[in-house]
Parts: structure tokens; sequence; C-alpha cells
């Protein structure tokens, strides 16, 4: 995709993410041909959309596209994807006799969809199974972020009406995936946060003054902005390598900033900060669900010094 291309594209899904939320984006999304994107130029599709959706505070299906077109699973028919449960990465089902058992989380629109995909580990790889919506139990989480839409699922012996066999790599890499795809939204909704809170320093007058001239604000502020170049150049170093260690350590870096981002921003924002008459707190809540989503930053920087302590050797220094 050419500069031209690139910032009509953006300028369509900015204006998509920022009128459209839920079903209405995914089929906004559809009419923009962004599934068609995918796969021609998956860096700038996900990039794109994921940054915007964080930064709108919108939510999508576009999470499990990402994921099926990895898998090579195809954006044909109407597929859903089971997720891990919170904080972890492992595949969300284990074969179970002829059937499967899921015990994982999902978007939203899969109760909408007919069928969905549950990954299995086995002992060579994974196995992809294909089965019916309505064998699942769903259940709505409403939490701390009811308006993301998560459901948890779960099934005992569930049906499989189709099952493909998956190369070792292809779960990690899926996993990496979708990864990025959340740093970006990370970033997104930081970059948010972070417009909320100098629009209000900007504004507030005390002692006379904008509060943004209080170098104490400023060190806030400025220390906000850093945490989210940090998380933004370590993304580009993880689509230049393409691994599953740079992914999860972007996902680990973007989900440590936007917390960063939130802390200082609230502090800014002071006591309005903390109402639901602010819009702040609606990132706060979506920032702190979306870092636990596909591994959180604590577990993931866990599990990367596990790694390598194991390997004992380096990654390759990153371009950041």
């Amino acid at each position: 995709m050419d500069a031209d291309a690139r910032e009509l594209f953006a300028t369509s899904l900015r204006h998509v993410t920022a009128a459209n939320t839920g079903d209405a984006l995914d089929a906004a999304l559809g009419e923009l041909g962004w599934g068609e994107a995918l796969p021609a130029d998956r860096r700038t599709a996900v990039s794109l959309l994921f940054e915007l959706q964080g930064a709108a505070g919108a939510t999508s299906s576009a999470l499990d596209a990402v994921i099926l077109e990895t898998l090579g699973l195809g954006l044909e028919g109407d597929l859903g994807v089971v997720l891990p449960p919170l904080g972890r990465t492992d595949p969300p089902g284990s074969v179970e006799g002829e059937g499967v058992r899921v015990g994982g989380l999902a978007l939203a629109g899969v109760a909408a969809r007919d069928r969905a995909v549950v990954i299995t580990g086995t002992g060579e790889g994974s196995l992809a199974a294909v089965v019916d919506t309505a064998e699942l139990k769903l259940r709505a989480v409403h939490g701390l972020d009811p308006r993301l839409g998560i459901v948890e699922v779960t099934g005992a012996h569930v049906p499989a009406t189709a099952r493909s066999d998956l190369p070792r790599t292809a779960w990690p890499a899926a996993v990496a995936a979708g990864q990025r795809a959340l740093a970006h939204e990370l970033v997104g909704a930081s970059r948010t946060m972070l417009g909320l809170a100098r629009e209000h320093a900007l504004e507030r007058v005390q002692f006379g003054r904008p509060i943004a001239s209080f170098q104490a604000v400023r060190h806030r502020l400025a220390e906000a902005y850093v945490a989210i170049e940090a998380a933004d150049a370590a993304l580009a170093a993880a689509w230049v390598d393409g691994t599953p260690f740079t992914a999860a350590m972007a996902k680990a870096i973007a989900g440590r900033s936007a917390r960063t981002v939130s802390r200082h921003c609230q502090q800014v924002l002071a006591g309005i900060g903390f109402t639901t008459e602010h819009d702040l707190h609606l990132y706060v809540r979506r920032v702190i669900v979306l870092d636990r989503l596909l591994g959180g930053a604590r577990s993931l920087t866990r599990r990367l010094g596990e790694d390598l302590l194991e390997r004992r050797s380096l990654p390759s220094i990153l371009p950041l």
C-alpha cells in the first residue's frame, strides 16, 4: 500500500471507528474492505485499525479476523474465535474423546455467529476444531469494562463439526499476531488519555494560570508521552522482527505503558478524573482489560525472562 492509499485508508478508518462500534463497526469495516486489506498488507491494516479503535474506545471482531488469517483458516464464513482466559496464552481447548473441552473467552460478536474455532494443544502441534456456537455455554462478563462485551465460553464434550491439524508454530504465531494488534489498541487508548489530560491541563486554571504551566503537571504529561513512544517503538521493532518473542515483548511494554499513562493522566485530571462525568474512566477500564488479554504485562515479562534463562542467550538487538 503506497503512501497516498494508506492515507486514504486511514482517513476512512478514522471515520468509521469514530462513528461506529460493535456490529455496526464490523459492518462498516466489511463495506470498507478491511478484510481484503488484511492479507494484502497485514501491518498497515492491523496498525491503523487497532490504534484508531483504541483511540475511539470502539469494539469490533477484528481480533478474530487477525487470528483466523494468521492460522490460515481464511476469513470466509461466519466464524468466531475462542481466546484463552485473561492473563494466559495457551490454547483454550483440549481434546476430549471425539469432542473438545472449552474454557476461555470470546468477543461479544461470537454469540451471533453460527460457528467458533477452538484451538486445542496436542503433543506435536495444535488442532483447530470448529464447533457450533449453540453447543457452547456463553456468559456475558460485565466486570470492569462491560462495553468491551467479553463473553466467557465453556463447554464439555463439545462435538467438532470439522478438525484440522496445525503445525507447532501456528498457535504461537496467531497469539503473536493478536498481541501486536492489542498492543496497537493499547497505544491508541493511551494517546487519547494523554490528549484528555493535556486538554484539561490547558483549560484548568489555578492561582490565576493554567495548571499546564506547573512543573509537576508537565512532568507527568511528559512521562506519559515517553511511555507511549516507548510502546510505539517496541511495536515497530516487533513488526520488523516478526517473532513471537518480540510480539510478547511489545504487548508487555504497551500494557505497562498504558497503566503508566492512565496513572499520570488520572493525577493531572484530579477529582474530575474519578467521576463518570469525564471520559477518562472509559479508557482506564479498557486498558486494564486489554492488558490482560493474550497475556498481561506481568505474566509476559515473567515468561520472557524464563525463556531467556532457559535459552541462555539474548535476542538480537532490535532497531528501536
